[in-house]
């Protein structure tokens, strides 16, 4: 566990959360503090029908993007892992992993490319994403989970 999340759970250990001002009260987000008084009406009609920014639905779209490469990469692994415990045909297991592998690789490029224009597009550096790693996503996918929350 790291540090901060100890001090966090000790914390909540000694009540520390306890009785803060609002508690249980619903949170009020609507109202942006840096949003230009004159624009908040119609900011606030936009976003009710539905509308928002356009970095915004680009970012929720590399998102989703993002998910559903993972999960069909997921789904994939499993599969093949399946397939060899079924002791099925391992050069067609094999051969169907890698073309598995390629489509995600089509994928990865494909979503930082987007990223790549969404954070030409953002108002500020901090809302920009960083760019998948097509090893690191396979390295997580295959790798089994490791328990970090125990501490040990």
């Amino acid at each position: 566990m790291s540090n901060i999340e100890e001090h966090i759970r000790r914390a909540m250990e000694a009540g520390e959360f306890d009785n803060l001002p609002g508690m249980g009260k619903h949170l009020h987000l609507d109202e942006n503090p840096l949003e230009d008084p004159e624009w908040r009406l119609a900011n606030h009609i936009l976003s009710s029908s539905g509308f928002t920014l356009p970095w915004i639905e680009t970012r929720r779209e590399i998102e989703a993007m993002t998910q559903a490469a993972r999960e069909e990469l997921q789904r994939s692994w499993a599969w093949r892992n399946k397939g060899r415990a079924d002791h099925r045909q391992p050069s067609f297991i094999e051969a169907e992993w890698n073309r598995a592998l390629e489509r995600f690789r089509e994928l990865v490029v494909a979503i930082n490319q987007r990223i790549r224009t969404y954070n030409l597009d953002v108002p500020s550096d901090r809302f920009q994403l960083r760019l998948m790693s097509f090893d690191r996503e396979v390295e997580l996918t295959i790798s089994p989970p490791s328990d970090t929350l125990s501490g040990g």
